[in-house]
């Protein structure tokens, strides 16, 4: 097929696709792009070079061609839990036309499951404030409602993990939610949840994973048109305010309620940001009620603002992310630093580091000393304060990503839970039989199973506040409990190196060469294992699904496992090493210790970029 041939039938599938497309603002983008892409080409004489002018139209032309095929590379696909992409018009962005199209196959497929069941379907629609996401909302509930499925509609722009709860609290047989959680403004993406009458064991009402996935996505590509689907003037029910005060009821349940924790609580000073997200609003609420009344929430990311303007990236992961939070509480003298995502399910914890002194800049006074948590470092102490909380252990299970530090492990074992291990993604974590406590090192926390089989901010930032207020009314501090940890399990500590690409070839290609020639040491340390993911584990419960990447162990206890991102163009790889820590040293020795790790994990890392060749 030559250039103009492809081109040709590019043309044609452009055009239909603006002619089939209900919304003008995305079918008037791309029109401007396909006149652009047609226009003719400057007249430019055999052997002549164009003039700036000419070369400017020609460059024009070629990348509306370009940009033409990229968003008409083939229909935007299921990946993780649903939709996920930069907003625009064709079928490879996140556009009504491509929700349409998802949502009838999401109807199909679910009245394919409850064949001949009765009552009908049930499914419950969030949305967050991103640009379209309540467009994307009332479209799925258009869709669903044309052919007699009941719908539930969240009665405004609310965090992702108050629909993850009104899926079981509701005995809805899906969820959606329309959010790109901590993606940048330009994206926005489709959450599909099953439960109800569809998934009725562990993962009832957790994200989809396969078949179910591929089952949708096969339904989705056997939608003809968006002129073919139907779709409701009204029907739906918008719900009230009900469930959102069931799930504040059920995350305020878990704040402490001895006396001396509750009286620190009101003296706990916290400082929170939603970095512009929609959880800001349900936080506040949530620790009002447990008795945290003292909470200054930052005011340039106060208001839900779906273009993020204070924020380059807004995860709290992200460097620079937290720094007007973190300034605030040095301001104000605060003890805790809480920053949720855009959609809260995911929290990001800073903590009073009195130990340490830091400038914030040249030109202001010395602050107290703050330190960022990261995310294996909050979820080992969620890990702990549930596990003190005594309970049932028999059957019961804690849960971490392949990917996240070994110490949760140590933590159940010590309380008499079982521990598993998943492939990385919540939609395997709630999954485990038993589940108590799950979380992932990307900021990930459930503690809360039983009501929201989801990673959720705003319960893990109100067990965060409690174990503060706990630490205060003793006199000490989150950095204390950590060296608690280090004391009773070793001193465990993670990294992160990866590697982005502009060809995506590049990534299979660099985890290919590390899995045949894997460094043979690493940080000093002979590499004495090295596993292919691939191929799946048996080494823990369950063992594994077949996974892309790799797992490398030294003599030392060293971990380092190598995978491709899965939302990203990166390899990345994830580090931990592991000390021994005297059970009675004070905090200068655990400090020496933990800076001893870092000085090994930075050695690490020097060798893990060099198998990259970065």
């Amino acid at each position: 097929m030559t250039g103009d041939d492809a081109w040709a039938g590019l043309e044609a599938r452009v055009q239909a696709w603006i002619d089939d497309d209900p919304d003008p603002q995305t079918a008037d983008e791309l029109r401007g792009l396909l006149d652009l892409a047609r226009s003719a080409p400057p007249g430019i004489a055999p052997g002549q070079e164009p003039d700036p002018t000419q070369r400017q139209e020609l460059d024009a032309r070629a990348a509306a061609r370009a940009e033409l095929a990229d968003r008409f590379t083939g229909l935007l696909q299921f990946g993780t839990a649903g939709l996920r992409g930069r907003l625009g018009g064709g079928p490879h962005r996140m556009n009504r036309a491509v929700v349409i199209r998802a949502a009838s196959g999401l109807a199909d497929y679910l009245l394919g499951e409850l064949d001949g069941v009765h009552p009908a379907p049930r499914v419950v629609i969030g949305y967050d404030a991103r640009h379209k996401s309540i467009d994307f909302a009332r479209d799925s509930a258009a869709v669903l409602t044309a052919v007699g499925i009941e719908v539930l509609v969240l009665p405004s722009a609310l965090p992702t993990p108050v629909l993850a709860f009104a899926v079981r609290h509701l005995g809805a047989d899906a969820g959606i939610m329309v959010t790109a959680s901590h993606n940048p403004p330009q994206d926005n993406g489709y959450k599909v949840y099953l439960g109800g009458r569809v998934v009725t064991d562990s993962g009832q009402g957790a994200q989809i994973v396969p078949p179910a996935d591929a089952a949708i996505a096969a339904e989705i590509a056997h939608v003809p048109s968006v002129a073919s689907v139907p779709r409701a003037a009204s029907g739906w029910t918008i719900l009230g305010p009900e469930v959102l005060d069931a799930y504040v009821r059920n995350v305020v349940a878990l704040a402490p309620t001895d006396d001396a924790t509750r009286a620190a609580a009101r003296r706990l000073r916290i400082v929170l940001t939603p970095l512009h997200g929609v959880g800001g609003e349900v936080a506040q609420r949530v620790l009002a009620e447990a008795g945290f009344t003292d909470v200054l929430v930052v005011p340039e990311q106060a208001e839900p603002d779906g273009d993020f303007p204070s924020i380059a990236f807004p995860n709290p992961e992200e460097p620079g992310a937290i720094d007007l939070a973190i300034g605030l509480a040095s301001d104000e003298r605060a003890d805790l630093v809480i920053a949720l995502d855009p959609d809260a399910d995911r929290c990001g914890v800073g903590a009073q580091d009195l130990r340490h002194r830091s400038f914030r800049g040249p030109d202001t006074a010395e602050a107290e000393g703050w330190r960022i948590l990261h995310g294996d470092e909050t979820g080992s102490l969620l890990g702990a304060t549930l596990a003190a909380r005594g309970g049932s252990p028999n059957g019961s299970y804690f849960a971490s990503s392949i990917v996240s530090s070994r110490l949760l492990g140590k933590i159940a074992s010590a309380a008499g839970y079982g521990y598993a291990q998943t492939l990385t993604g919540f939609k395997w974590i709630s999954r485990v039989d038993g589940l108590v406590f799950g979380y992932e090192e990307a900021l990930g926390y459930c503690v809360d199973p039983a009501h929201v089989r989801d990673k959720d901010g705003i319960s893990a930032a109100l067990l965060v506040a409690g174990l503060a207020a706990r630490l205060k009314a003793e006199g000490r501090t989150i950095v204390d409990a950590l060296d608690d940890l280090a004391r009773a399990h070793g001193l465990h500590l993670t990294d992160q190196v990866s590697a982005r690409f502009v060809d995506l070839e590049q990534i299979g290609q660099t985890v290919h060469r590390v899995r045949s020639r894997p460094p043979t040491t690493l940080g000093g340390s002979r590499v004495t294992e090295v596993v292919d993911l691939a191929a799946g584990t048996d080494d823990d419960r369950d063992g594994l699904p077949p996974t892309e990447g790799l797992r490398l162990l030294t003599a030392d206890g060293t971990r380092v496992v190598v995978r491709p991102s899965g939302t990203e163009p990166k390899v990345k790889c994830y580090l931990e090493v592991v000390l021994p820590v005297d059970p009675a040293a004070d905090h200068r020795a655990v400090g020496r210790v933990r800076a001893e790790a870092r000085a090994r994990l930075d050695s690490v890392a020097s060798d893990v970029r060099a198998a990259l060749g970065i």
